[in-house]
């Protein structure tokens, strides 16, 4: 296989991946997952008709991704915990077989669902825009 001139011995741009790089990735998937599973059993605690820990749970998640992609400054900062967040509140609120839920359909559990997943969208988005910034700056 012929190797294009000036490329011997190059691994690429930024180079194989190292092993930190891969913990903090894993860390920021295992975050966004665990604040999944806790928002799951906490999402419901109101303060008269308003779904605080909702509110609260989403607010978090938004900041969980703004920060993950300002700390590794890339887009996967923000999808990873995003993605944890997801696969953990999804799978919990989808029925068992004996027919009972973790999330319910009431307004606190739409407000958390929906919510969740559009400040996650949101800090995906935002995420994209900041490293697009980030790349003109150097």
């Amino acid at each position: 296989m012929a190797v294009p001139t000036g490329m011997k011995g190059t691994t690429g741009k930024r180079g194989p991946a190292r092993p930190v790089t891969v913990g903090l990735y894993s860390a920021l998937f295992l975050f966004g997952a665990v604040q999944g599973l806790i928002g799951s059993f906490q999402y419901s605690r109101m303060a008269g008709p308003v779904p605080v820990a909702a509110i609260i749970c989403c607010a978090v998640i938004l900041a969980t991704c703004l920060l993950g992609a300002w700390a590794t400054r890339s887009a996967s900062g923000a999808v990873l915990p995003g993605m944890g967040w997801i696969l953990a509140s999804f799978v919990l609120s989808m029925p068992v077989s004996n027919g009972s839920v973790i999330i319910t359909s009431t307004t606190a559990g739409k407000w958390y669902l929906y919510g969740g997943t559009l400040c996650v969208a949101a800090g995906v988005v935002a995420s994209f825009i900041g490293v697009a910034r980030w790349a003109k700056r150097n």
